[in-house]
C-alpha cells in the first residue's frame, strides 16, 4: 500500500513544551520553523505545530466508549508497523509519559485486532498510535 505524506497543522498554546515533546520525547526530526510554528517530520508525514489560544477540548476532552476505554475525541496518530509500535511504546515508557490509555491489544481475536494507546501533548492534543498484526484488516469491517 503506498501512502502519500499527510500534512496536519495543530494549535499548541505552549510552543517550547510543544516543541521539546514532538523533537525529543518522540524523536521527530524538525523542519522549518519560526517564533509561532514548528515543522517535524512525523513518522514520514508533516505535523506543523502552531501557537494559538487554548481550545475548549485541550482543557476537557470529550471521549467516546471503545473496547472498555474511553477514547479522547479529537485524536490524530499514525499507524505504525508491530515493530515500530513496539519500539514507541518503549521510548514512551522510558521517558516516563503519561498515557490516557496504556499501550495494549483491542479486539483480541476478532477482525480489525489491533496494538494501541493514547496520550496527551503538553497542550492537551490527543494522539493515537496503533498497529495491526494484519494490516489488510485496517479497514476490515
Amino acid at each position: 500500500m503506498s501512502v502519500a505524506p499527510f500534512h496536519l497543522a495543530i494549535p499548541v498554546y505552549d510552543l517550547k513544551a510543544a516543541r521539546h515533546f514532538y523533537g525529543e520525547v518522540f524523536g521527530c526530526a524538525e523542519g522549518r520553523s519560526s517564533a509561532h510554528w514548528v515543522d517535524f517530520d512525523f513518522f514520514g508525514h508533516q505535523l506543523v505545530i502552531h501557537e494559538a489560544p487554548k481550545m475548549a477540548y485541550q482543557e476537557a476532552a470529550h471521549s467516546n466508549p471503545v473496547d472498555g476505554h474511553d477514547v479522547p475525541v479529537p485524536h490524530f496518530g499514525v499507524v505504525l508497523d508491530w515493530p515500530d509500535w513496539e519500539r514507541l511504546a518503549a521510548r514512551l515508557r522510558e521517558r516516563e509519559t503519561a498515557f490516557v490509555i496504556e499501550p495494549y491489544v483491542r479486539f483480541q481475536g476478532q477482525v480489525g485486532e489491533q496494538a494501541t494507546m493514547f496520550l496527551l501533548d503538553p497542550c492537551g492534543n490527543a494522539l493515537e498510535f496503533k498497529a495491526f498484526k494484519d494490516i489488510g484488516q485496517l479497514f476490515a469491517k
